[in-house]
């Protein structure tokens, strides 16, 4: 069985590295930034209360919407200040998982 790992060199700050990157390095999922105007669930739940209307400015530390999980209601709050551009819930509905909630402007 031939071995399928290569060495590959990095260089960090004039210093020569040798590694080797391993499959499942290769295979990662590729990191992608998050956009600041998107507030998706952290957990999956169910919205109990929206706090705030499309249209409606909002500032850092305003409470958005309350998410239960696990007879825990958690306050979601606003990160940044602005506009509430979409409220893509309703009180009620069950959310997965980083499902878009909020969008800000």
């Amino acid at each position: 069985m031939e071995d399928q790992r290569k060495v590959n060199k990095l260089i960090i700050d004039d210093t020569a590295y040798e590694t080797l990157l391993t499959g499942k390095f290769k295979n990662r999922k590729q990191y992608i930034k998050k956009d600041p105007n998107l507030i998706n669930a952290f957990i999956p739940g169910v919205i109990r209360d929206i706090n705030v209307k499309k249209g409606q400015s909002v500032k850092e530390g305003d409470q958005l919407l309350i998410l239960e999980a696990m007879k825990m209601k958690n306050i979601l709050s606003s990160h940044r200040n602005g506009k509430i551009k979409e409220i893509k819930v309703k009180s009620g509905d069950m959310v997965l998982k980083n499902q878009l909630l909020i969008v800000l402007e």
